[in-house]
């Protein structure tokens, strides 16, 4: 029984040790992800919006569409508050005893992460789109354009760092057998009871 584990951990109440948490290969694309979602939301809010010096407002680098600007800094926000919530949930993990509580975790995982893989495909479509048509005069001196191209290439890399956090949440899924499990809930009915 020592070495039973449901979803990838062992059984609940062992000790915590850092220096292993931070070896896991989870734990490390997930701080990955982190920086990723900080570079971008970091590039785009700090130099992703210029003026002209005859003009007043400020307009977004990426073809003066404001929406392509808006969704790169809240994904990359929301993304980082999301990292950090797992990344939390991963230290809570193995105190976790209920094994239906793991299980909604392990799919909490699965679902955040490769709903986040999608959307920093959009993300990336959409900012490479936008700077591939933006405007040459209206920036003549390419102020911001490393920040931009940083944040392109940043949301691409996301979309290989998230998904790859659904491939090691999959995989916690792999060990724990749901029909196992949803006979231990909902036991079949006796051939007498039947009658």
């Amino acid at each position: 029984m020592e070495g039973m584990q449901a979803y990838g951990a062992g059984k609940a109440g062992g000790a915590f040790d850092p220096v292993t948490f931070i070896q896991q290969p989870q734990t490390i694309i997930r701080i990955v992800s982190w920086l990723f979602s900080i570079v971008i939301f970091g590039c785009i809010a700090n130099e992703g919006y210029i003026n002209k010096p005859s003009e007043v407002e400020v307009f977004c680098i990426f073809n003066r569409n404001q929406n392509a600007c808006n969704y790169g800094v809240f994904m990359g926000s929301m993304a980082f508050l999301c990292c950090m919530a797992f990344l939390a949930l991963d230290v809570y993990f193995p105190q976790i005893s209920s094994v239906k509580d793991r299980k909604k975790a392990v799919l909490a995982d699965v679902g955040v992460s490769a709903f986040w893989s999608f959307m920093w495909f959009v993300g990336f479509c959409l900012l490479a789109n936008q700077w591939q048509v933006s405007n040459l005069e209206d920036n003549p001196l390419m102020e911001g354009a490393d920040a931009a191209r940083a944040a392109i290439t940043f949301s691409f890399f996301s979309i290989f760092t998230w998904g790859v956090q659904t491939l090691f949440s999959l995989e916690k899924l792999k060990n724990v057998s749901f029909e196992e499990e949803y006979i231990k809930l909902f036991p079949p009915l006796p051939p007498q009871a039947l009658v």
